[in-house]
């Protein structure tokens, strides 16, 4: 009998807390939704552009293969340029994973019964994506129909030229920029508010009472020590994974400040995201519960292992405003290609601006009281 007092009180217990409730029912099935949305096999809509400088009846045939793909398996997004040289900068920024170049007298060449070659340019960053854009591309030629008798017999189609536009990265060099905003996150879970939590949780936090510091003040203290430690975390990581994988960073000294702004912009959006979130908890138990559902939450979508593109529509439009997904385009973008400042000032005003409402936010709702 008194086991089963023991029992009844703890059944009790958690009948009364609808946190906890809500939290064994909730979070198994956010994280099918997230997790299992983020990981879907094959690619889907990798955005290609294509340049016909040929508007012949073999580039209109090629065309139509494309388009094919596309309404079918839906491996790639066919996306019409006139400009190579606009469509190669795509490829630079990360707008396309390649640029398939039709060349001039391209139907005459096949008429002829040579075989031209189709320029094919790739971010080889992505190595998963652009083996995928390449094998799909290399299949729609192999049954390209091909009317002309072949000059050589032992060519029967146009041949595919790929142009890699960067140096080789392997799959575990990039996971590198995941890595490190995994440890970004990790670093705002374990300084900033989760110190406030506990000095709630201690009691200290009322000794903040009888002091004359302001709700200002409070924030800024936190923010500032937690962007020192998660920086400096986050930069570890950084020349560990560097170490490890033996990944070729390109560029030198300004790609290094670019990814400590990247770093402590991150650093700065996800704190005070977490003083928003945590401002009136009172309890380590429910950061660790929040830290584990937003860790799934924003890294799986951020395209640090799997390809934003491939999401469904629901997931991509998260993405939009996830501070992680512009994190991990930044780092890939720097370390990868060695991109100017240009190619990643989108990511850098979407981390400053996250940062500046968060802030607001996290200010204007914290209460200076018990």
């Amino acid at each position: 009998m008194r086991v089963l007092a023991f029992v009844e009180r703890d059944l009790r217990k958690f009948s009364r807390n609808p946190l906890a409730i809500l939290s064994s029912v909730l979070l198994p099935l956010v994280y099918l939704l997230i997790i299992g949305n983020s990981f879907q096999g094959t690619l889907k809509r990798l955005p290609l552009g294509l340049v016909d400088q040929d508007r012949g009846p073999y580039a209109e045939r090629m065309l139509n293969r494309l388009r094919s793909i596309e309404t079918g398996p839906g491996t790639i997004e066919v996306i019409p340029i006139s400009d190579p040289v606009a469509a190669e900068a795509g490829v630079r920024a990360g707008r396309l994973k390649g640029a398939l170049m039709i060349p001039p007298h391209f139907s005459k060449d096949v008429s002829r019964g040579t075989a031209p070659q189709v320029g094919l340019i790739l971010d080889n960053t992505d190595t998963v994506s652009s083996a995928t854009l390449q094998q799909a591309l290399s299949e729609a030629f192999a049954y390209l129909k091909i009317d002309a008798i072949p000059v050589r017999p032992d060519v029967r189609t146009p041949q595919l030229y790929s142009v890699e536009l960067y140096r080789k990265i392997d799959y575990d060099a990039s996971l590198v920029p995941g890595a490190v905003v995994m440890a970004i996150f990790m670093g705002t879970m374990i300084t900033g508010a989760f110190n406030l939590v506990m000095d709630r949780f201690l009691g200290i936090h009322e000794s903040y009472l009888s002091t004359p510091l302001t709700k200002s003040d409070i924030i800024l203290g936190i923010l500032i020590s937690g962007v020192f430690v998660t920086t400096l975390v986050a930069l570890v990581v950084l020349g560990a994974g560097i170490w490890l994988t033996q990944l070729p960073v390109a560029g030198g000294l300004s790609s290094f400040l670019a990814v400590t702004l990247v770093i402590i912009l991150t650093a700065m959006g996800l704190l005070s995201m977490m003083c928003v979130l945590l401002a009136r908890v009172d309890h380590p138990r429910i950061v660790g519960l929040f830290g584990g559902f937003l860790n799934v939450i924003f890294y799986f979508p951020s395209g640090a292992v799997y390809p934003v593109e491939s999401f469904p529509a629901w997931l991509r439009a998260f993405t939009k405003i996830n501070p992680e997904t512009y994190a991990v385009h930044a780092l890939k973008s720097i370390l990868f290609k060695g991109a100017e400042w240009r190619a990643v000032q989108g990511d850098l005003l979407f981390l400053l601006g996250f940062a500046l409402v968060m802030l607001f936010v996290s200010t204007w709702t914290f209460k200076r009281r018990l």
